[in-house]
C-alpha cells in the first residue's frame, strides 16, 4: 500500500491499531505502514537513537534468552542505582524495582493506593496512562483544577506533552496541597534526566528525607516512576523502574507483580546503557540546540503558531490555532513519511502538535511538507 493511501483523516483513523474502547492512545504506530519512512516524528525518543553499545549488547543477549531472565532482576538494578545514586546506590537501591515499561509499574502501584478520588497535575493535559489506570480501578476522577485534595495524586513533571516543569520547591508545595494524609503521590520523571548533566540534583529520586518525612507525618507516599525507553530511545524493548519511598513499598509490588515481566534482552540493554556517558553527554549538548533551531525555523513559516516546553526536552507542543491546520500539517506529515503526534486523541487538544526533536535533515523533510499548508 502506497503512503498516499494511507493518508486517511483523524475521524477515520487516529487511533490505528488502538481499540478506542479499550485502549489508550498512544503515538509511535504509523512508522510500521508507511512505504516511504523517513523518521518518526511522533514519539519523545533521544534524537540520537539506540545506543550502539548497549544494542550490541542487547543482540547478544538473544543466545540466552533460552534461559530465564534473573528472577531478581540483578545485575541490571543496581547498575541503575548507581546511574541515579552515584554515591549511596548500595543503601538505595532496596527502594527500586524495574518493570516493563513504566506503564506496568503505574498500574501496579495505583492497584495497591488507597481508594477513594485520583487527580491529575496541574496542566492542561497531561500523559494519560495515570488515568487510565485511575478510571480501571473505579477511582472518582477529579479535574486538574479542583480545589480537592486527593487520595491519590499523578503528576508528570517534566510534562508530557505540555512541556511544563515543576522545580523541586514548586513540586513540593504541589504534593501539600494536592494530596490527603495517607494518600499515594505518583511523580513521573521519565523525561526529568534531560534536564542537564545536574539532573539528579533537580530530582525527586534524591530528596529521601523529605519522602521518609512526608510518610512519617502524614502518612503520604511518595513513588518517582520513570520510563527509560525515551532517554535511551528503546521502546521496543519496554523498560521502567520506580523509586518507592520505602523498601516495604517495593516488597509490596513485588509480590504483585508477576515474575520475569522484564526480559533478558532488555536488562542486558539496560545493564550496559548506564555506563554510556559519550550518549548522555551528546543528548545534553544537542537536544536544547535542535529544538531551537527548528522552533526557528518553523516560526518563519508559520509566525502565528505557539511553541511550548522547556529548552532541553526531547520534543516540541505546538499550537497551531485551527483544527484544519493541525490536521493538514498531521496529514501531510503522513504522507511523507515523517509522521507527528496529534493533540487530539487522549488530549482532546485539536489545534495542537507534538514533534520530536530532531537533527536538521530530518526536520528539513517535514518542513518540506509542510510547504503546501
Amino acid at each position: 500500500m502506497s503512503a498516499t493511501n494511507n493518508t486517511t483523516s483523524s475521524t477515520a483513523a487516529s487511533n490505528g491499531p488502538w481499540d478506542a474502547k479499550l485502549q489508550q492512545f498512544h503515538g509511535g504506530q504509523d512508522w510500521a505502514n508507511l512505504d516511504n519512512f523517513v523518521e518518526d516524528f511522533s514519539v519523545t525518543t533521544n534524537a540520537f537513537g539506540m545506543p550502539d553499545s548497549a544494542k550490541h549488547v542487547a543482540i547478544q543477549s538473544v543466545e540466552h534468552s533460552h534461559h530465564y531472565p534473573p528472577a531478581d532482576q540483578e545485575p541490571a538494578k543496581s547498575s541503575l542505582a548507581r546511574f541515579l545514586w552515584p554515591e549511596e546506590f548500595e543503601t538505595e537501591r532496596d527502594r527500586l524495582i524495574l518493570g516493563n515499561g513504566a506503564s506496568e509499574l503505574i498500574d501496579l502501584v495505583i492497584r495497591m493506593a488507597p481508594r477513594g478520588t485520583w487527580r491529575p497535575g496541574p496542566f492542561r493535559t497531561q500523559y494519560k496512562e495515570y488515568e487510565r489506570s485511575a478510571r480501571n480501578n473505579e477511582y472518582d476522577l477529579l479535574s486538574a483544577e479542583s480545589l480537592d485534595k486527593a487520595n491519590v495524586a499523578c503528576l508528570v513533571n517534566p510534562c508530557n506533552p505540555t512541556g511544563d516543569y515543576l522545580d523541586l520547591p514548586e513540586l513540593k508545595k504541589w504534593v501539600s496541597d494536592n494530596v490527603l494524609p495517607g494518600g499515594y503521590v505518583l511523580i513521573d520523571e521519565s523525561m526529568q534526566p534531560w534536564h542537564s548533566p545536574e539532573f539528579r540534583q533537580h530530582s525527586l529520586t534524591t530528596q529521601r528525607q523529605y519522602v521518609e518525612d512526608l510518610y512519617k507525618e502524614q502518612g503520604i507516599s511518595v513513588f518517582v516512576m520513570h520510563s527509560w525507553t525515551k532517554l535511551w530511545c528503546c521502546t521496543g524493548l519496554r523498560l521502567g523502574s520506580v523509586v518507592c519511598p520505602t523498601a516495604e513499598h517495593m516488597r509490596a509490588i513485588k509480590k504483585i507483580q508477576v515474575p520475569w515481566s522484564v526480559n533478558t534482552v532488555a536488562l542486558a540493554f539496560l545493564n550496559t546503557v548506564v555506563q554510556d556517558d559519550k550518549y548522555l553527554a551528546k543528548t545534553w549538548k544537542m537536544t536544547p540546540v535542535w529544538r531551537q533551531q527548528t522552533i526557528d525555523r518553523i516560526s518563519k513559516m508559520f509566525p502565528d503558531w505557539e511553541f511550548h516546553g522547556r529548552e532541553f526536552l526531547s520534543w516540541i507542543w505546538l499550537d497551531t490555532k485551527s483544527e484544519d491546520v493541525a490536521q493538514k500539517a498531521i496529514d501531510l506529515a503522513r504522507a511523507a513519511g515523517v509522521p507527528v503526534r496529534s493533540g487530539r486523541p487522549g488530549y482532546n487538544l485539536p489545534t495542537f502538535i507534538r514533534l520530536a526533536v530532531r537533527e536538521s535533515a530530518k526536520v528539513d523533510v517535514l518542513l518540506g511538507a509542510w510547504k503546501s499548508i
